[in-house]
């Protein structure tokens, strides 16, 4: 089968490598697939995060990969971060296997991979290897601790890995939020269509509160777009649940935000938890689909108190602009101030910590399950009904 690719420079931003990777097969090719695809050794797909990154290879998002690393590429991305190329690349992307399903795999042949009762995609297996699950653990997510989420899963996974390209045949399913699933190839076009030169990214797993508001506003100053980017992938299970908040962020851009200059979009990736690392990953996506700027607050994509405040910015300097290829615009803690009467930073507001007004994660969850209101100056009012509303809905359900 041949490698279909798409590009779609807009204002000068490339893909990562160049050129926008496509493995979605379509017509009379994928139909030859997928009678080929009944006649192939099969493997089944259950982890979310192998099913997400399926559709992410896929359709371009992580360009330049055709499919899961082999092991040159996954050593070097663990030890230096970037594929075997030299290319910058931060996160591992694999196919992990249990024993009993590496003993009947070898490299060299094609299998299927199969989502239940429907083939997924076709994957040409170059390798198989063991990984260093320890390892992996220190250098991706600077700790070995499994109550870490993103350390919890390696070890639920298998340590032994396929790589190889693949060939989808189908999207994963559920395929929610239709309207907001584009690819790269499509926001490109997008953005091209609205004439945005400039587009600014925004990364998040969580409702967008007053800070985050005032973060995307400052941003869009100075570029021709702003492209709302949340993550709807497997997430933690005390995360906010994706369609309540996919329901704030409509009701956010209906009310303050001006149309023209907005784009929402779902990234249907799941989380890492991978801090510092994960944030060029973050940055390198939406490098991936247009975008030639990308928001990089505290903590992105961070949990617990495994890294630095702001780790995730510094890892930037780690690396040539060049490299990277999409600009990072970087923003101090931002909360309200009573005395300012409006949302500052920590670098602009001259007043004390009692005077500002913030909420952590823990207790804006328990202030929605209790059926209170957040207070209006950490987010709209607007907002707040629908997570109050959503979040003691799910609780209600999970109690039935």
């Amino acid at each position: 089968m041949d490698t279909p690719h798409e590009e779609f420079p807009i204002g000068g931003i490339k893909a990562h490598g160049g050129e926008l990777v496509n493995r979605v097969l379509t017509g009379q090719e994928r139909e030859e697939a997928l009678a080929r695809a009944q006649t192939l050794k099969g493997l089944q797909v259950t982890s979310l995060m192998n099913i997400s990154d399926l559709e992410l290879l896929a359709s371009g998002v992580f360009s330049p990969l055709a499919g899961f690393m082999v092991q040159e590429d996954y050593d070097r991305v663990v030890r230096e971060m970037r594929l075997h190329s030299g290319l910058v690349w931060s996160i591992p992307v694999t196919l992990a296997l249990t024993h009993d399903e590496a003993i009947s795999i070898r490299a060299g042949q094609d299998i299927t991979l199969w989502q239940g009762n429907q083939p997924l995609a076709i994957m040409a297996v170059a390798e198989k290897y063991r990984r260093d699950t320890a390892r992996e653990a220190r250098e991706v997510y600077r700790t070995e601790d499994e109550a870490h989420p993103g350390v919890a899963r390696l070890h639920r996974h298998g340590d032994t890995l396929l790589g190889g390209e693949i060939w989808l045949l189908n999207w994963p399913q559920p395929r929610e939020f239709p309207e907001f699933r584009h690819t790269p190839a499509q926001t490109r076009r997008m953005f091209a269509r609205r004439g945005w030169r400039r587009i600014v990214g925004f990364q998040t797993r969580n409702p967008i509160h007053r800070a985050h508001e005032y973060i995307q506003k400052t941003a869009l100053e100075i570029t021709d777009g702003l492209f709302l980017h949340p993550l709807v992938g497997e997430t933690k299970a005390d995360d906010i649940p994706a369609d309540v908040r996919m329901e704030s962020y409509q009701a956010l851009l209906r009310d303050y935000y001006p149309a023209e200059r907005v784009l929402l979009g779902v990234f249907p990736a799941a989380m890492r938890y991978a801090g510092p690392r994960e944030a060029i990953f973050h940055a390198l996506a939406r490098k991936n689909y247009g975008c030639t700027h990308f928001i990089v607050g505290r903590d992105h994509a961070g949990v617990g108190n495994y890294y630095g405040t702001y780790d995730a910015q510094l890892i930037f300097d780690e690396f040539e602009p060049e490299e990277i290829g999409i600009t990072p615009l970087f923003f101090d803690y931002t909360f309200y101030c009573r005395k300012c009467g409006s949302i500052v930073s920590a670098k602009t507001c001259p007043h004390s910590k009692e005077d500002w007004i913030n909420l952590s994660g823990t207790q804006v969850r328990e202030m929605l399950e209790r059926g209170e209101m957040l207070p209006e100056e950490f987010t709209r009012p607007e907002v707040s009904k629908i997570l109050r509303d959503g979040v003691r809905s799910k609780k209600s359900q999970q109690a039935e």
